[in-house]
């Protein structure tokens, strides 16, 4: 009878040591996925600067004198003023984004489109820019802003004298390796048209081994002038844009939460 007791005591005894280290590890494995996040996506982007933007190389953007008037078929904005940057900041760029492949704490970021657009301002050489407004396509789920939203601070590891989230709208994105054309709310609030340049084939022109802000790897920069570059209906306070033939360009990127110093 002891001993059968002993048996059951010590059966229930592994028991429970077995539910603790069980419940233990899952702890463990959970703090550990905690913050774990990677993403791999191609953006759509355009801004006033001329070929190639001149930002991606100094710490300030192309001078006024080098974007001349609409009547020339060169970087002209909605304004109607014959300078790209006269009574603008100095690089006003639309981003429009779609993510390849990406998770975030286990929740996928696949095929999630958002759009980035606003202006880096007149003289960044410290890391502060000016402004930017965060779109989400409806379709984004909280959990998956959440994560894009810390990303995007690994993306671009600037600081911002404004950065807004703004209300849905629609996002439409498509490419391929002569155009690509992005819409926000139909071009109501914004929209993106690249044309690739030629070159020798048919094959884009692209750039490689330049780095694209914080991410440590990309595909290179696929140039393609904007042949539309606009961002119609601004926030309060800020001035609509609109360029055509001014700098432009398709790149994919890919960065992890490994990539990024703690």
């Amino acid at each position: 009878m002891r001993k059968h007791v002993w048996t059951l005591c010590v059966l229930a005894v592994a028991t429970l040591t077995s539910i603790f280290v069980t419940q233990s590890t899952a702890r463990q494995a959970a703090a550990t996925d905690s913050g774990k996040w990677a993403m791999n996506a191609t953006i759509i982007e355009a801004c006033s600067c001329p070929m190639f933007c001149p930002c991606y190389f100094e710490t300030k953007p192309a001078p006024p004198t080098m974007n001349h008037a609409a009547k020339d078929g060169h970087a002209a904005h909605g304004a109607g003023h014959g300078d790209a940057h006269e009574g603008h900041g100095g690089c006003l760029f639309n981003n429009a984004f779609k993510v390849n492949k990406g998770t975030y704490n286990g929740v996928s970021l696949d095929g999630a489109k958002f759009w980035v657009n606003g202006d880096l301002g007149h003289d960044f050489s410290k890391g502060q820019m000016d402004w930017a407004v965060l779109t989400f396509d409806p379709s984004v789920t909280k959990e998956q802003r959440d994560g894009i939203t810390k990303i995007l601070g690994a993306v671009y590891p600037v600081k911002w004298n404004s950065f807004t989230v703004g209300p849905d709208k629609a996002i439409a994105w498509e490419a391929d390796k002569d155009k690509a054309h992005a819409k926000l709310d139909n071009g109501k609030m914004a929209e993106v048209a690249l044309k690739r340049y030629p070159g020798n084939t048919d094959d884009p022109i692209v750039i490689k081994n330049l780095k694209y802000w914080g991410v440590p790897r990309n595909d290179g920069f696929v140039l393609m002038p904007n042949e539309v570059n606009a961002f119609r209906e601004v926030p309060a306070g800020k001035q609509p844009f609109e360029f055509k033939n001014s700098n432009g360009f398709m790149i994919t990127f890919d960065i992890t939460s490994d990539d990024v110093k703690k």
